[in-house]
């Protein structure tokens, strides 16, 4: 008889163990986009009053004479001399900008060097691997035509074509009628596809940024937001942050401090409203891993991991993050980056570093879950399968959108769109998810499609099929985002819920 007791006191505690990790696992969570790490597409307002709006860190320009009616480029896209001799422009005739202040620049060409003035000549070169001083050019618009500009050289002097093969930093005369025949002046073209993130936000307003950002981090998102992802079923937050929040009461200009105080507010209202948080680091330091907005670049270069040095920067910050959340009850995951971009981001670089994020994380806690991101672009989405199943509670990240490529934007019909979520996405999912392998989790999708002309129906349909689908994913899945700008609501899961696109 006793043994009957101690059997089905077994059976008892090992159900309610089941039911204690089926509650939490698999989460229906939502991603805090736009909050504490800035993407202009999702609060373009943020910009409005920068100065000099059109010309933020990372715009890409073009110059062409105007006496020569040639472009001007680096020859051999760097480490050259500066010429006016191409018709057309293309990479080598582009130029990013950094931005030092409203009016001033340096001018980055394709192969990563800096223009400045030749240390033997007045003539223009692009050698400087790391701008200073020396490097910095103002350029004045026209203000009746803002794509006629001048540019003044350090040496306080203007920049003119003299021939094809000869611009220099020598031109003295301050007046000009802004003509055709001034060598001096010349076509500005600034290029589609600005960049809008935090490096952007925070240099172009200087010393406003703070107070700008403070605001927005007090008020985009609030407790209020909590309960009500709570009341609408929700079970867990993800939140994008940069790495210079590991040194938020110092971060390296131009960025601002402060975040890190809205971060553990966050952890506050999800205990609160028992809402997991899972930590994503979105901006790596050491270089941008896919040149996007949301990944703090200052001018779109891929940087991270070329070196071990931006995996041990990368490292440091997930350690500090670990330690400081891993005492909290909320703390449910850390994602280690966010979408690394192949083939840029090597196998072997991402490898080295997971292995290091995680053995950080585990200094400090056994019990939170480590999300690993797939690679973006043509890879094979298993190929982190292997190397995962020796790490104890590792979760991959897989991102499904139908946007971005061909494949969707030639799809005409909504069944289509649908067809693909019941069927490839359904088989993509099943691939990653292997018997003694890592949890899945499904980190970012949406309810927006190409189909601009649907109707409420359609779209319901087509989030009603990605719920079906994501769901049967191990880990869970996550909207993105809470909250967008009302010219895109379907990206808001708050809006499609409240309008009735979408029931948890």
């Amino acid at each position: 008889m006793h043994s009957q007791w101690l059997f089905f006191f077994f059976i008892i505690s090992s159900c309610f163990v089941a039911l204690c990790s089926s509650a939490s696992l698999p989460v229906k969570a939502v991603n805090l986009g736009g909050w504490l790490l800035t993407e202009g597409w999702m609060t373009p307002w943020l910009f409005d009053n920068i100065p000099n709006r059109q010309m933020l860190d990372g715009t890409q320009m073009q110059l062409k004479s105007l006496k020569l009616n040639m472009y001007i480029s680096a020859e051999s896209g760097g480490d050259s001399i500066i010429v006016a001799n191409r018709t057309s422009a293309s990479g080598w005739e582009t130029f990013k900008l950094w931005r030092v202040s409203e009016t001033t620049f340096n001018l980055r060409v394709f192969q990563g060097q800096f223009v400045r003035q030749s240390t033997k000549s007045s003539r223009l070169v692009a050698m400087a691997t790391n701008p200073t001083a020396s490097e910095q050019f103002v350029i004045i618009r026209n203000l009746n035509n803002p794509s006629r500009v001048r540019i003044r050289a350090p040496n306080g002097l203007f920049v003119q074509a003299k021939t094809a093969d000869v611009v220099t930093a020598d031109y003295s005369q301050e007046g000009t009628n802004w003509g055709n025949n001034d060598p001096s002046v010349f076509e500005m073209t600034l290029l589609d596809g600005q960049l809008t993130g935090e490096f952007q936000l925070t240099n172009g307003y200087g010393s406003s940024a703070a107070s700008v950002l403070r605001n927005h981090w007090n008020t985009y998102i609030t407790e209020d937001d909590f309960r009500s992802m709570a009341n609408d079923k929700l079970t867990a937050v993800r939140i994008p942050v940069g790495w210079w929040i590991a040194s938020d009461q110092n971060p390296p200009k131009p960025f601002v401090g402060g975040s890190l105080q809205i971060l553990d507010n966050a952890f506050t209202w999800a205990e609160k409203y028992n809402l997991g948080v899972i930590v994503d680091l979105h901006a790596p330091p050491g270089g941008s891993q896919n040149g996007n907005d949301h990944s703090g670049t200052r001018d779109g270069t891929k940087d991270w991991g070329t070196t071990d040095v931006s995996i041990d920067q990368t490292v440091a910050v997930i350690d500090f993050l670990a330690s400081r959340y891993a005492q909290r009850s909320g703390f449910l995951a850390i994602e280690l980056i966010n979408e690394p971009l192949a083939p840029g981001v090597t196998l072997e670089s991402l490898k080295k570093y997971y292995q290091a994020g995680y053995n950080a994380v585990r200094k400090h806690t056994t019990d939170a879950y480590v999300i690993l991101s797939n690679r973006l672009g043509p890879v094979d989405p298993t190929e982190l399968l292997q190397f995962s199943k020796g790490l104890n509670k590792a979760v991959i990240d897989v991102h499904y959108y139908n946007l971005y490529t061909d494949t969707f934007r030639d799809m005409t019909t909504v069944q289509q769109n649908i067809d693909y979520v019941n069927n490839n996405r359904a088989n993509e999912l099943n691939t990653v998810m292997v018997a003694n392998g890592p949890l899945v989790f499904v980190g970012e999708w949406t309810g927006e499609w190409y189909r601009t002309e649907a109707s409420k129906q359609d779209y319901q349909k087509f989030v009603q099929a990605q719920l079906n689908v994501f769901g049967g994913a191990t880990f869970g899945w996550a909207y993105w985002s809470w909250k967008n700008n009302d010219q895109q609501n379907h990206w808001s899961l708050k809006w499609m819920i409240d309008n009735g696109y979408i029931s948890l």
